[in-house]
């Protein structure tokens, strides 16, 4: 999506807008089991501000309006493991919950 390169979809993180009261908030989907309609990209924090600066979450989401991607910056910043996922560890101590 920032970058605009391919890759297998097992690469890429998915990425869905849920609607509430203030607007959209974006959220990373690893697992790829939230409802609604979706996005991929790179778990790349220079890929996710391309996508950021050309706007494009609101083109592939077909959502209008101010888009709240904290919660994805969060998660594409956050260090990973060799899963591709974010280590539990860190982002629990971040947000200050047990593991």
């Amino acid at each position: 999506m920032g970058c605009r390169r391919r890759a297998p979809a097992s690469e890429l993180l998915r990425i869905v807008a849920v609607g509430d009261e203030a607007g959209h908030s974006l959220r990373p989907d690893p697992a790829r089991r939230l409802p609604g309609r979706g996005a991929n990209m790179h778990p790349d924090p220079a890929c996710f501000a391309q996508a950021v600066r050309r706007r494009a979450f609101g083109r592939a989401l077909r959502i209008t309006g101010v888009v709240d991607h904290g919660e994805l910056a969060e998660h594409v910043d956050a260090p990973t493991t060799t899963s591709g996922q974010p280590d539990r560890a860190r982002v629990a101590s971040k947000v200050g919950r047990p593991t």
